[in-house]
This record gives C-alpha cells, structure tokens and sequence, in this order.
C-alpha cells in the first residue's frame, strides 16, 4: 500500500487497493436476498425486486444530487458538500423536512437508477470541485451505495464519504461499512422508544440508535480529522435537532453521549426545526406544530455547557448557517463565522 493512500486519501481507497472492498460489497449485497439491511427486518427478497417496508427494491432511488451548503463547515467549506439525497426511507417521521421525498413512494420510484448511474453522480460532483460525498438517508441502500462507491472508486473516485442517516441502522451493516465510511453524521432523533414510535413510526429507538451510534464511535473514536483547508477527512458527528417540547429527550442525549462515548464527540446542535408534513396539521401531534422558542433554544445551549461537550456547532437560532465553537465551556471563546472557514 502506498504513502498516499495511507495518509491521505478515502480510506475505501486502501480496501479497493488490498480487494476486500468487493468482498465487503458482496456481503452487504447478500442481506438484501432476505433483507435485513436495516433493524425493521423485513424479510423481503429485494434482489428479486420485492418491496421491503421502506418500499425500496434492488436499485437505489436518487431524488437528487448537487453541490450543497447547508452542512456543517468543514463539510461545506467553499464548494459545497456532494450530496446524493436518496428516495424514501425506513422512518416515517412526522416532521419529516423532506417528506416529498421519503414518504411518497409512488412518486419516487420513477427514480430509479442503475449502480453505474449512481457512480456516474458520484464522479460528477467531484468533477464539479465537491469536497466530499455526502449520502442523505442511505440506510435503507446501503448496499446500492457501497456497489456504487466502488464502481466510482475503479473511475478514480477519491472524496471522503459521509453517511448523513437518522441513525436507526443496524450494526451488522455497519460494521461491514467500516472503512468505506469516512465520516458518520448521524441524526440522534429521541432518547424514548415511545417518542419514537408515535413521531417515527418504529420501535426500539433508543436501543437501535444508541447500539448504532456506539458502532461509529467504535469505528471513529472521537477525533476528528482535518485536513489542511479545515475540512473534515474522517470522524463521527452526532447532530441534535431540538424539538418542542423537549420531545426528542436532549439532556437524556447528552448525558448518555458524554457517559458512554465521550465529551469530546462533536455534536451539531440545530434550530431548524418547523412543523411540517403532518406535524402541523394533525391534533395527534400538537405538542410539535409549532417552532421551538428561544427559551427552548437556550436551554439546548446551557446543557451542552452543562454536560461539558466539547466540540461541535451550533446552529443560529432562526436556523440560519452553523456557528462553531472550539470548546462550549471556554467563555473566552468566540463563535466563528462559516466564513471563517472558508
């Protein structure tokens, strides 16, 4: 194995140099026959095209793909994050920002698209200067994806990737992701199955959330690699959307991050929550048809002083870009600008 690959490049890079990429595409291929590629277990034979619970079969569903600025900095930085938002999705989140996209699967399917194409998106986005690529909602295809970075890798595919989940996943596919996946953004939704199940529509949240996200760290420690521009190479980042409420179990989260993995896991705090698909609509969930408060906001920001995280972002409260502070317990320390790391 080369320096280069050693040091610098993806770390799928040094699977595909050693042939246990393949190897790894081949096994995740397999938990589609009787699908177990996520904790809702299915069953379904989706190689021969039988739709699983999410209503996903053997080809990915791309709704889009572009350069985007709305990650955190070191994954925006001046180019914009490659993202590859994928159809549908194995939650059926009430709030869900981009229900068009995850619960209208008659609409979707029309988005079907050939391994070779979604590599093809991969290569494009690092053509058009992309600092990463970023897969939104990619549990359900993990193994469409991992074929994919592999056809792009052979193309000369070299941009980290990021696994942008809502963090129900399960640890087999997980562990056979590591060393594909080069920074894990999970989206730590509640710290209660039964908010879980009335707001996402599965079971055992907290258990399955909580067991992947020890996974990741198993995988990434909590260090995050830079590299010269400030960019993020490699790492575990846990996002936190603050509901109304207290819905989502914050401080629960915290402390369980802190206690079992470490303060120094960096954390995105995010504001930007508004009621949308049913959630505003619907008496069921009135408790969320409405934007958090900025006493709400607030409190977020006091317990991650409290449980004395330190690293991560913060987003402004109207959810305008992230600010990022070095260490939230260092009073001294000023927020920085997105610019700054630009």
């Amino acid at each position: 194995m080369s320096d280069e690959l050693t040091t610098s490049a993806a770390s799928y890079l040094s699977l595909l140099e050693a042939g246990e990429l393949l190897k790894r595409v081949e096994s995740l291929e397999a938990l589609l026959e009787s699908c177990t590629v996520c904790p809702l277990d299915c069953g379904n034979n989706r190689l021969n095209d039988e739709l699983a619970r999410c209503y996903s079969g053997r080809l990915p569903i791309v709704s889009s793909y572009t350069a985007h600025f709305g990650e955190e900095p070191p994954l925006t930085g001046t180019r914009g994050a490659g993202n590859i938002f994928f159809g549908n999705c194995n939650l059926r989140c009430v709030y869900c920002q981009n229900y068009q996209i995850s619960q209208a699967h008659k609409e979707q399917i029309k988005n079907q698209v050939t391994h070779e194409r979604l590599a093809e998106m991969m290569l494009e986005l690092q053509a058009r200067g992309c600092h990463n690529i970023n897969f939104v909602s990619p549990t359900h295809f993990a193994p469409q994806m991992a074929r994919a970075i592999l056809i792009a890798a052979e193309r000369g595919l070299h941009l980290p990737i990021v696994y942008n989940t809502n963090a129900y996943d399960s640890v087999e596919v997980l562990r056979l992701l590591d060393g594909i996946v080069d920074v894990y953004l999970p989206d730590l939704k509640y710290a209660e199955d039964e908010a879980g199940f009335l707001y996402s529509k599965v079971r055992s949240y907290r258990e399955v959330s909580r067991a992947a996200l020890t996974e990741m760290y198993r995988q990434m420690g909590d260090k995050q690699v830079y590299d010269e521009h400030g960019l993020l190479k490699r790492g575990l980042v846990i996002r936190l959307l603050v509901l109304p409420n207290d819905l989502g179990g914050l401080r629960d989260s915290l402390g369980w991050i802190r206690d079992e993995l470490s303060p120094r896991v960096a954390v995105s705090l995010m504001a930007q929550y508004y009621p949308t698909n049913v959630a505003g609509t619907n008496p069921r969930y009135a408790l969320l048809s409405r934007r958090i408060s900025e006493s709400e906001w607030m409190r977020a920001i006091s317990a991650l002083e409290e449980f004395e995280m330190e690293e991560g972002w913060i987003q402004e409260y109207d959810g305008a870009p992230f600010y990022y502070r070095p260490n939230f317990n260092d009073a001294e320390t000023p927020f920085h600008d997105v610019r700054d790391f630009q």
